[in-house]
């Protein structure tokens, strides 16, 4: 009887330990690889919880949508693994707004894909979105009231159908944005850089997609939801909402 305690308290103190291993998305924020400039963001973002909620795993087929300075984009990277890809999708209009800032996509990207050879980039106006492969998510972060901005100019209704033919049945589309305050329309998104998400959700919605699930890890009631988001030490801690939606299998 004995014997049998002490094998029970060694199997329960093995499956600790196993427990208490790293998990895929820990191991893949704490790589080393990555620019110290972005694990600095890493406690405004939370990353961990974002990825948990998106539901990312190994051999998927992700695109990050406007991915800016990769800082996503390496993490799901590592996440999908060697049998995975991820699509870096710059628009056009995203191009032709760094030209302007005298930036390439380059000094954007730095040298992710040469670290990370499962990453591709793609081009292309952004109502005309287009993928080698049907994907299992889209992925899209602080980037979606952009798409009402005069200096982007671009169709969102057609841009979210797009996404949703490029998805696998089942596949979902994540979305992450600046809160504005309810009701307030599509003029924040050119004067605040921020989403009604109410607004957001009846569009994607009319695209076809059913919103399944929304998460507050982002949330900040400290935000009334009226700054401009670029006023100083403001970007990483605004209300955010995330709204994860699905195409219907």
């Amino acid at each position: 009887m004995k014997l049998g305690l002490a094998a029970a308290l060694a199997l329960a103190l093995c499956g600790g330990a196993a427990m208490a291993a790293p998990s895929a998305i820990d191991q893949a924020i704490s790589d080393p690889t990555r620019p110290a400039t972005d694990v600095a963001r890493d406690a405004g973002r939370k990353p961990a919880a974002l990825l948990a909620f998106a539901g990312i795993k190994p051999d998927m087929v992700v695109v990050d949508l406007l991915p800016g300075t990769g800082y996503f984009t390496r993490m799901f990277s590592q996440l999908v693994g060697p049998k995975g890809r991820v699509y870096a999708y710059f628009g056009t209009q995203y191009d032709a707004r760094l030209k302007t800032q005298g930036r390439t996509i380059g000094s954007q990207l730095g040298d992710v894909t040469n670290l990370l050879p499962n990453i591709q980039v793609e081009h292309g106006p952004l109502e005309q979105l287009s993928l080698p492969e049907p994907v299992d998510l889209v992925w899209t972060s602080d980037n979606y009231h952009d798409l009402f901005n005069k200096q982007f100019a671009t169709d969102a209704a057609a841009i979210n159908k797009k996404v949703f033919a490029a998805l696998k049945p089942g596949g979902i589309y994540l979305v992450v944005d600046h809160r504005a305050a309810k009701g307030a329309g599509l003029p924040v998104t050119e004067s605040l850089h921020r989403m009604d998400e109410d607004l957001a959700k009846q569009q994607i919605e009319a695209a076809g997609f059913k919103l399944v699930a929304e998460s507050n890890v982002l949330a900040n009631p400290q935000d009334d939801d009226t700054k401009r988001v670029f006023e100083a030490g403001e970007h990483d801690h605004t209300d955010q909402f995330v709204l994860k939606f699905q195409k219907p299998l």
